[in-house]
């Protein structure tokens, strides 16, 4: 890919205010100028001859003075905080606009903006974006702002079917931040940023996810989807800003939105989940139930409450497990005799 070979530069701008005053004028001046040189020319109408070639002199520089009011017009510019206006004469790179305000430039300068296109809408589906709305044809010509705007803004792409590390098919959404740093390498370094942006947001997130099982055991250190979605969506962040970067855009935040098994292996996969944390469950109860059986013996042996031998002895653990142990309720058995 060819590095960027122009420099950013400021566009010389005048005060817009003037320039509206000063075009007022002008096209007062050219509305009574243009009656006075009527009424002066009414006065000659005897003589033919000279009438008909004042009066299209008058009606021609007329109309070559309104059509230069109506260009110097066109060299007015608003612009607000966080926006931004890039500028081309005849093909060339002129330079950048960013400061807010009110202001007045060539008006052969033309704002560039290949993401502002023209797009051609049903009236009822007319997205409501700034712009101008022209109906054609019965549908709706919406031309987005020329302007390039330096907000932080959002990425939603569509949720992506991924294998994982283990080759599980998942699907993944990511919700990327970003706003634009240098703008004339967004204008002239690729084709349309937005559009760039979506697909190397897109590639970054396989990339990525491909390196990560979705999940892993509970006693694991290795790194999963699900229990460390902040270090991954990190890491895309960082693949995704090395893309970004030629196009002078800073990537500020990427998060995951949306993780979860292919509708496929779903059912299996939840099962999985399950049979793995009833084995916990159940390690963790026998464990408890151990520590219990011992603490009584112990405390039984300690305080000569009973002596058992070791038949005794091993029926009580028995005992013991099963009540802890069992799923349900246990049913005790009285012996009202001797245990001998």
């Amino acid at each position: 890919m060819s590095n960027f070979q122009f420099q950013e530069k400021q566009v010389r701008a005048r005060n817009g205010f003037v320039a509206l005053f000063l075009n007022t004028l002008f096209i007062i001046g050219l509305h009574v100028g243009f009656v006075l040189g009527l009424i002066e020319v009414s006065k000659r109408e005897t003589a033919s001859e000279d009438f008909g070639f004042l009066f299209g002199v008058t009606l021609v520089g007329y109309f070559v003075l309104l059509m230069i009011n109506i260009m110097i017009w066109c060299g007015l510019k608003i612009i607000r905080p966080n926006e931004a206006y890039v500028f081309t004469c005849f093909g060339k790179y002129v330079g950048t606009l960013q400061k807010d305000g009110f202001y007045w430039v060539n008006p052969f300068y033309v704002p560039y903006n290949p993401a502002a296109k023209p797009v051609v809408q049903n009236p009822q589906n007319v997205s409501p974006t700034p712009g101008v709305n022209v109906n054609v044809g019965g549908s709706a010509v919406n031309f987005s702002s020329r302007k390039i705007s330096l907000k932080v803004q959002s990425l939603k792409n569509d949720k992506q079917k991924v294998n994982d590390e283990l080759g599980n098919p998942i699907e993944v959404g990511i919700n990327v931040f970003w706003k634009i740093n240098d703008v004339t390498k967004a204008v002239f370094n690729v084709e349309n940023y937005e559009e760039y942006l979506s697909m190397q947001a897109d590639a970054a997130l396989r990339t990525v996810v491909r390196s990560f099982p979705y999940d892993v055991g509970k006693d694991s250190d290795e790194m999963s989807l699900r229990a460390s979605s902040v270090e991954v969506a990190k890491q895309i962040q960082e693949k995704l800003q090395e893309k970004a970067e030629i196009a002078g855009i800073e990537i500020t935040e990427a998060r995951i939105t949306q993780l979860a098994y292919a509708p496929e292996i779903a059912a299996a996969m939840l099962q999985r989940q399950q049979a793995a944390a009833i084995i916990d469950a159940r390690r963790t109860i026998v464990d408890g139930a151990v520590g219990m059986v011992e603490m009584a013996l112990q405390q039984l042996s300690e305080k000569k409450v009973v002596d058992l031998d070791d038949e005794r002895r091993a029926q009580m653990v028995s005992n013991l497990l099963v009540v802890l142990c069992g799923n349900r309720d246990a049913q005790p058995i009285v012996n009202s005799g001797s245990i001998y």
